[in-house]
């Protein structure tokens, strides 16, 4: 678990910096498949659709621009924990998961139906988009959580 002195020492600060890497990543990479896939590709909704096109395609730019912000604060702290000696991928890997998911369900609750900056898609049965996309998001943070915090099982005792 530990692969070296600066790790035994700051066990706490180890395992902050891991998590702040990988849910920086996490968030940055949810909402660049986000941006690409739903707003590019697809083009089933702008970032900010209450507007004209072209206040929505700025939108997306910051959006966008925020992402990667995200994605590449996440890496430098990857890169100084591998430096370090110090990644600990089982709970990198989870806070990826959680900041993916965290991300998802705070568009998906947050944006899509309190600010109502957007829809996933402009459909007549909107519902089942708002499920799978809410679900799928409630299913990376509980891995996520799993991964990041596991569940210690005690051993019955033989008698």
């Amino acid at each position: 678990m530990y692969s070296n002195k600066w790790n035994k020492l700051n066990g706490s600060a180890v395992l902050k910096k891991n998590l702040w890497s990988s849910i920086l990543f996490g968030i940055g990479l949810a909402a660049f498949i986000d941006e690409t896939v739903f707003h590019q590709l697809l083009r089933w909704h702008h970032f900010y659709d209450q507007s004209t096109t072209d206040v929505g395609l700025i939108s997306d730019g910051l959006f966008h621009a925020f992402s990667w912000f995200a994605t590449i604060g996440g890496l430098f702290l990857l890169a100084d924990l591998r430096r370090r000696s110090a990644l600990w991928m089982k709970k990198w890997w989870g806070g990826l998961l959680l900041g993916a998911g965290g991300f998802q369900f705070y568009d998906g609750i947050i944006q899509h139906k309190l600010m109502r900056l957007h829809q996933i898609r402009y459909v007549e049965n909107v519902i089942v988009y708002d499920l799978v996309w809410n679900g799928l998001a409630v299913i990376m943070i509980i891995i996520g959580m799993t991964l990041v915090f596991p569940v210690k099982r005690k051993v019955a005792k033989e008698s």
